[in-house]
């Protein structure tokens, strides 16, 4: 396995490995990757996160809430104040994008909540619950439907793919603070 991890990495130029937050990313790519099969089914994992105004708002509890009624098993939560080095390694993809500065600025504005959740389908159904990215374009019923009016303040952050769940919940929770339980409740959820 560690064979193919640096004929992968020696593929790359030299000018790419170079900066850390491109490393990191490669690095949490190829560690999805390789972990990806564990990660289906009803053990699936997402990274969900209440951004500041969320916080602020005293939302959080109507998410958990929302979630635990879906049938969804949460097994790691956090309440902290996100790191300038965790929001760049967090957001490298956007770092180009000329909100970047701003998008930093408004997610170390305030604590945060990140959490994991498991269930079936999870990263799918999350994103559905959560809504559009633009709050204007969320139905009602969902968590920025109900919650945000604009975009820059759209109160949540959800994993778009399994993939990214994995690189994700990585990059914020260490291993040994998910919790491995188990739900009395799941016989009544899945067949």
């Amino acid at each position: 396995m560690s064979v193919r991890v640096c004929v992968l990495l020696a593929s790359f130029p030299e000018s790419v490995l170079r900066p850390p937050a491109t490393m990191i990313c490669l690095f949490l790519s190829i560690f999805a990757y390789i972990f990806q099969s564990g990660w289906t089914g009803v053990n699936e994992r997402t990274f969900i996160a209440v951004k500041p105004d969320g916080v602020q708002r005293r939302l959080v509890g109507e998410i958990v809430r929302r979630f635990e009624k879906r049938g969804f098993k949460l097994v790691g939560l956090k309440l902290m104040q996100a790191s300038e080095d965790l929001l760049r390694e967090h957001y490298c993809e956007l770092r180009s994008k000329p909100f970047f500065s701003r998008l930093m600025t408004y997610m170390s504005s305030g604590p945060v909540v990140a959490m994991v959740w498991q269930g079936l389908d999870v990263v799918k159904t999350a994103r559905k619950m959560l809504g559009e990215t633009n709050p204007a374009e969320s139905l009602p019923g969902t968590i920025r439907g109900d919650f945000c009016v604009e975009t820059g303040r759209n109160v949540i952050h959800g994993s778009d793919s399994v993939e990214s769940a994995q690189k994700e919940i990585s990059l914020w929770f260490r291993q040994n603070e998910l919790q491995c339980w188990e739900d009395s409740s799941s016989r009544w959820i899945y067949n």
